[in-house]
């Protein structure tokens, strides 16, 4: 794989630009602890995981705050906590709070001179906007889950996306999807047959996450493990690298 030969980079939001496994801790930690539920981070995050798309799947349609606030009760169901309308609202309205990672702005506008720049993401047209300015509004593109009515890693997802770049005419083959999760993106886009590009934010460390598990692990033609590599692979694929 050349990355020179590629017109279009397509990209998972959270997770890979934005740190939404820092962003869950952060709300849901201190919640649970005031409980009494001293949970680890990958019980935690494997928790939210486990209820998470099942929600999704249920209520495609749902809106990811709405989601995030069921994920909230469903979690307070599993862990014996009483329910909390007002705390499972506000995790809804979390979104705009995650912090992005350190690189991935400065990695963005790098890419933006280079690529199309478009994003594929389980998220809600309102919420993306606040993610946006963190990353310094680099897209020239967002296709979110409230648009497309289905949340990854449903296919749709992907043949939507696909689709609308290929009405700007941009063909598949040029098209590379980049992303972190193995299971809500490069499981689907190898299926789909794009080319994708794994950023292993969770290099080194145990589970898989805030993300299902996967029995297989699908193909990737590339693996970084921050944003930051994959743009210095392409500045040394420009001086011939």
């Amino acid at each position: 794989m050349r990355i020179s030969d590629f017109s279009t980079m397509t990209f998972d939001c959270y997770g890979t630009l934005i740190d939404w496994e820092a962003g869950i801790l952060a709300e849901l930690k201190p919640w649970a602890r005031r409980h009494g539920k001293d949970l680890s981070d990958d019980q935690l995050l494997e928790d939210f995981a486990g209820v998470e798309s099942p929600i999704q799947a249920k209520d495609p349609k749902m809106k990811y705050p709405e989601v995030l606030a069921a994920v909230h009760r469903a979690l307070a169901a599993q862990w014996n906590i009483a329910p909390d309308e007002k705390a499972a609202l506000d995790f809804g309205q979390s979104v705009p709070r995650w912090p992005a990672f350190p690189d991935s702005a400065a990695a963005l506008a790098y890419l933006k001179d280079h690529f199309t720049l478009v994003i594929l993401s389980n998220i809600d047209d309102d919420s993306i906007k606040a993610s946006a300015e963190k990353l310094g509004r680099p897209f020239h593109h967002v296709y979110t889950a409230q648009q497309i009515g289905s949340y990854k890693p449903d296919r749709r997802n992907f043949e939507y996306m696909i689709q609308k770049l290929a009405a700007l005419g941009v063909a598949k083959d040029k098209i590379l999807h980049v992303a972190q999760s193995l299971f809500h993106d490069h499981e689907p886009a190898q299926a789909m047959g794009l080319t994708s590009v794994w950023i292993d934010r969770r290099a080194g460390k145990s589970g898989a996450g805030a993300t299902q598990k996967l029995t297989k692990q699908p193909e990737v033609q590339a693996r970084y493990e921050t944003l930051a590599q994959l743009a210095d692979a392409h500045r040394a694929a420009l001086r011939g690298g």
